[in-house]
């Protein structure tokens, strides 16, 4: 006797464990395992649209849970409350911020939650479902932000259509005036720039300090020698023409200045005045490395215009040194002469007129002294 096959009992079954197995999946993945759950309300102020149920929930990036509901607030249709279920040990405080993210090249929608302060207080257990509120711009898509921008500035127009039609008109009647004018325009500039003490830059003049001028002296018979540069206070290490206030002391005359530094200067004219006399060959600058000579050595105490006497003054030490270094004679020389602290031309006559006193003097003094050691 044949027995029948319970065909229809066997295919009830395998229907029944497919749909379990589907099910058990779809729990497990929904569900972040067997772990025990929390749940959680969101107050959103804003759409949240694509935001589905079963979206995940991430905590600092990581899965903790996902959306149970979505809802619409009873007291507010324009907020919306979302339910979470996320894990029990999940470390959410009442800091924990919340907002919106999207994933994938579709834009998926997740609620994102960070941290907050590690000292932050917990919900208290006794609350069923503690309501977390997400920032009032969570949700703003770009288009809405952008919307709301363009309205915002509409407004601001429109509040001040007046006086931005004012600043136009007046921006014309200015344009229309600067047309009529333009021809002026660079003399009014050039004005401004000099009444601001900008402009062009002025040219750098440069003068000379004269020699004393003397009829050619014959050549006079002396051991050579040399005149060291003289030393000068670090105020008068400079091309500027000095100019003495009262006990103030400070650069007079703008761009005008000495061909060379005052020390280097007195020098060359220095050396210039003893040539002149009839010292030529006997004279010169002291060169590094050659044997120890006889040295004229000089000590600059003033070299400047006195604004309050209208004079130019020169003043300074000489002494007259041997081979082996032993002073051999000193003496201090000085010598004024009128000048003028505005006038530059007027200064530097007066400079040449009393160097030309000193640098005499100290041609004379110098050449006794030499010929007699």
């Amino acid at each position: 006797m044949e027995s029948r096959a319970p065909f229809a009992l066997i295919g009830l079954f395998m229907t029944a464990a497919i749909a379990a197995m589907f099910a058990f999946v779809f729990w497990l993945h929904n569900s972040t395992g067997l772990q025990m759950r929390t749940a959680y309300r969101i107050q959103f102020e804003n759409t949240v649209a694509g935001l589905v149920d079963g979206a995940p929930v991430l905590f600092n990036g990581l899965r903790i849970g996902e959306v149970t509901r979505l809802q619409l607030a009873p007291d507010d249709p324009g907020r919306v409350i979302a339910t979470i279920a996320v894990v029990a040990d999940a470390p959410i405080r009442l800091d924990t911020r919340v907002g919106l993210d999207f994933q994938g090249l579709t834009g998926v929608p997740v609620i994102t939650l960070q941290g907050g302060a590690a000292d932050a207080p917990r919900f208290p257990p006794e609350v069923q479902a503690p309501m977390l509120v997400a920032d009032p711009q969570v949700g703003i898509s770009t288009g809405q932000a952008a919307r709301e921008a363009l309205l915002r500035l509409d407004t601001i127009l429109t509040e001040n259509a007046g006086p931005l039609k004012t600043s136009i008109a007046n921006i014309t009647t200015f344009s229309t005036a600067l047309a009529r004018n333009s021809d002026r325009l660079d003399t009014i500039v050039a004005g401004l720039e000099k009444l601001t003490g900008g402009g062009a830059e002025q040219p750098v003049e440069s003068y000379d300090l004269a020699a004393p001028q003397s009829a050619p002296e014959p050549k006079k018979s002396v051991e050579p020698f040399v005149v060291a540069e003289p030393t000068v206070p670090i105020a008068m290490d400079t091309q500027k023409i000095l100019v003495r206030a009262d006990t103030h002391t400070s650069p007079g005359f703008g761009k005008a200045q000495w061909a060379e530094n005052t020390p280097k200067l007195l020098q060359a004219k220095i050396i210039q005045s003893f040539e002149d006399a009839g010292y030529l060959g006997f004279v010169a600058k002291p060169v590094e490395g050659d044997a120890p000579s006889r040295r004229v050595s000089i000590d600059v105490r003033g070299f400047e215009i006195v604004s309050e006497r209208s004079e130019a003054s020169i003043a300074f030490s000489a002494r007259i040194l041997s081979s082996k270094g032993r002073v051999v004679d000193a003496r201090l020389f000085h010598a004024t002469a009128p000048a003028s602290a505005t006038d530059v031309k007027l200064a530097v006559k007066g400079f040449d007129e009393a160097f030309g006193k000193v640098a005499g003097e100290l041609v004379a003094w110098a050449g006794d002294v030499l010929r007699q050691h």
